[in-house]
Order: structure tokens, then sequence, then C-alpha cells
């Protein structure tokens, strides 16, 4: 099976299926997004305060997928299959039991989350709601990301492309029915959209489930679900751990800057929303590219293709950058046209086209981020960008987003500054970081049949 795959890991047959299903998650996001400003424009700066918190969860019980996708494609690519089997149900396993943990804190804790992100209070009863459903059943998203990480390791993209298109349609007639209310169905608002999200991602996990013990065909071994081998634990700890530790620093201190929003009103809470809902679009392809690259590049390290993976992360670079920036130039003309699908309010769109026109200069940063990050995590090489990301993040995107956003009054305009001077540093010290080639001497699987120049 393994020997098949392989004919499939070039970066397009990965990067493509990636490319589909991250532009479906995030349709998935505001399809909320959109269908709700038909209902409420306070609904949607409920929801979009509560997903903040939602995605802080979501990064922390993230590590054991990053550190499974990472442990899987190394050991493939070592041609150790049974190993990589095992690992896949520890995580699995792991990921369960910490994730319903998670789910019952947003559960009995909502509330008082919410009031330490300075909400209105015309947004809380809202915002509370929709964390109480889509929160207290977050542990099928950790089990969704974990199957799919997996599944994408063993080179089956498609599979969860086809299972996101799926969770996609079904979220959004769950959304048409409970917020347009046809034939006579009551009119739920935010709670019909949270019940609608949870009930299409039970769903979604089935079915991956499914895929994923019909492709390992016999390789993952069900008693790996309760007794977990140490060595495989630590790896996963060893790699996840500080993996998630890097994207926990960002989206706590993005909680940090909507508290400062937060204090500028209602309109730019919303404005903040619509905006980032719409860069999302622009950022996929640097997203999509690095996933992909970082599955080859597990890939190449385990068998020891060391040369191969260090001109397969620079190539990607260069990928991403240039279309992640002709993406942005083409969004910020387009920005009376696309922020106008989710508002008519002048003020917000003209202050978000402001905002779209200093994305152009904000990609390459992020871009470079994406793909060096990635590549240097399926290489083992995961603390230094945790290192690097906690200064950067704390001392530069949220110091400078309080004094250019609220000490100089430059409202959103001087967070997005801040986002650029974040993202421009720490791009560069990954590049350079990469280019040093210390990540040579960092990966889980030992072969020493070849070595990088």
């Amino acid at each position: 099976m393994i020997g098949q795959n392989k004919k499939k890991l070039t970066l397009l047959a990965l990067t493509w299926p990636i490319f589909i299903e991250t532009l479906l998650h995030m349709l998935m996001g505001n399809a909320d997004t959109l269908m709700l400003s038909q209902y409420s424009d306070h609904s949607v700066a409920a929801v979009g305060v509560a997903n903040q918190t939602i995605s802080v969860v979501i990064v922390m019980f993230g590590f054991v997928a990053a550190g499974a996708a990472i442990l899987v494609a190394q050991n493939l690519g070592a041609k150790q299959e049974k190993t990589a089997g095992a690992i896949a149900v520890t995580s699995i396993s792991l990921n369960l039991w910490f994730s319903l943990l998670l789910s019952l804190g947003l559960l009995f804790f909502s509330k008082s989350i919410l009031n330490l992100m300075n909400l209105p209070n015309e947004l809380m009863g809202e915002a509370t709601i929709y964390m109480n459903i889509v929160g207290g059943f977050i542990f099928v998203q950790a089990l969704i990301m974990t199957v799919a990480a997996i599944l994408r390791s063993y080179g089956f993209t498609k599979d969860t492309m086809y299972v996101t298109i799926g969770m996609n349609i079904l979220n959004v007639i769950g959304n048409y029915f409970v917020i347009f209310g046809p034939f006579g169905f009551p009119i739920l608002g935010v709670e019909g959209v949270a019940l609608a999200t949870t009930f299409s991602r039970f769903l979604g996990f089935l079915t991956l489930l499914v895929l994923l013990i019909k492709r390992s065909k016999g390789e993952l071994p069900i008693l790996s679900f309760i007794k977990y081998q140490k060595d495989h634990v630590k790896s996963l700890l060893a790699i996840g751990i500080p993996s998630a530790g890097e994207q926990l620093s960002y989206n706590v201190s993005q909680m940090a800057i909507t508290y400062f929003v937060a204090q500028m009103g209602t309109t730019a809470i919303t404005t903040k929303v619509y905006t980032q809902n719409t860069i999302m679009f622009i950022f996929l392809f640097s997203i999509a590219i690095s996933q992909g690259t970082q599955i080859l590049i597990g890939h190449m390290v385990g068998d020891n293709q060391l040369n191969k993976a260090y001109k397969r992360c620079l190539n990607s670079l260069k990928l991403a950058i240039i279309i992640s920036v002709s993406a942005a130039i083409v969004v910020c003309f387009s920005s009376d046209l696309l922020l106008g699908i989710f508002t008519d309010n002048r003020s917000i769109i003209e202050k978000g086209a402001i905002l779209l026109l200093l994305t152009i200069i904000l990609e390459p940063g992020r871009a470079s981020n994406l793909v060096v990050i990635n590549s240097l995590r399926a290489s083992g090489d995961v603390k230094f960008p945790v290192f690097i990301g906690i200064i950067s993040m704390w001392g530069i995107s949220v110091t400078f987003a309080w004094y250019f956003g609220l000490y100089l009054g430059l409202g959103l305009v001087g967070i997005w500054i801040a986002f650029i001077a974040d993202e421009w540093l720490r791009g560069f010290l990954m590049l350079k970081r990469w280019k040093s080639k210390k990540w040579t001497k960092k990966a889980f699987v030992k072969n020493n049949e070849s070595a990088i120049s």
C-alpha cells in the first residue's frame, strides 16, 4: 500500500485536495458568518468572539494531531508501516480523552471566559449560547483533526477533501433551516447555527474514521488505543507540544488583540471579523502549500533524502509568496464587492478596504511562516519556531497592537501594522533557521543511508 501511495506524493497531487479542503473549512466558518449577517450584525460579532476563544482550545488538542502527522509521515518514509499504524491509533486515543476534558471546561465556564474578553453586554447572551453548544462538543473537532492528519500523512488527501465537502453541505442546509425558517421550521438564530455546525462535524468524524480503517488495510492495531507504548507517547509529545505551543501562543495573542479591538466598539469587532473572513481566502494558498510540503518533507526526512527536502521547502516558499501576494492584490481591488457580501454598512466596508490594502504587505511574511515552520516541524525541529514565535507574537504583535491601535488611536490600521511587523520578523528568522540546516539532525526516525551536503 505504501509503495502505491508514494506515486501520489508530489506537491501538486497532495496540495490541490488540501487547498479545496482548507477552502471548504473556511467556507464552513464563513457560511455561519454570511448567513448570520442576514439575521443580525450583532450575532456575527458574538459568534466571531466566541470562535476566537474556541480556536485557542482547538490548538490545545491540536498538538496530538500535529505530532501524529509528522511521526506517521517519517515512519512511512522509513518503510515502518506497523509503527506508523500504532502511532496513529495511540494519537486518536490520547486526543479523545484530552479533548473531552477541554469540552467540559468550555461548557461549564463559557460565561466566565467571555467576561475576560471584555465582551459588550449586548453580545454576551448569544456568544454564551454558541460557546456552550459548539464548545461543549468540540472534542469531535479534535478527533476530526487527528484522523484527517493521519489520512493526509498516508497520502489520502482526497479522502479528507470529500468529507469536508459533505460537512459543508450539511452545515449550509442546517443553517438555512434554522436562520430563515422555511416550511414553518422554527428560527433558532445563533443556537441553531451552533447545532448545525456540531451535527455536521459529528457525521464528518464518523466518515473519516471509516475511511482510515479502510485505507490502513489492517495496519491499525486496536490494542494501541488502550495500551500505549512509552516511546510513541514520548515522541508525540516531543513534537506536538512545541508545535501546538507556537500556534497556541498565536491564538492567545489574537485573543489579547481582540480584547483591544473590543474597546473600540462593536463596529470595530464586526469589521475585523468580516475582513479576516475575507483574508482567509488569500492565505489558504499558503496553508495548502505548507501542508503538502510538510507531508513531503516528513517522508523525505524519514527516507533520509535531506538535500531533496531542503530544496523542496525553498521552492514551496517561492510558490506560496507569488500566489498569496497575487491573491491579495485581486482581493484588495475587489474589496467593495467582497465585503458587500457580508454587510451594506459603508463604514465597515471602507475600513475593511484599507485593511485589505495593508494585507498585500502582510502576506509575504505570513507565507514564509506557514511554509518554513511546517517544514521545520516535519523535519523534527519543533522548538525553535515556538521560542521565536512567543517572543515575536507578544513582544511585537500584541505590544504594537496596543501602542498603534489604542495608544496612538490608529484603530484597526494600527492592529494591522502590528500583524505585519510580527509576520515579517518571524518569517525572516524561520528562513534563516532553515538555511542553517540545523534541522537535519532533528529527525525522530534514524536512517544513515545518506547525508545532506
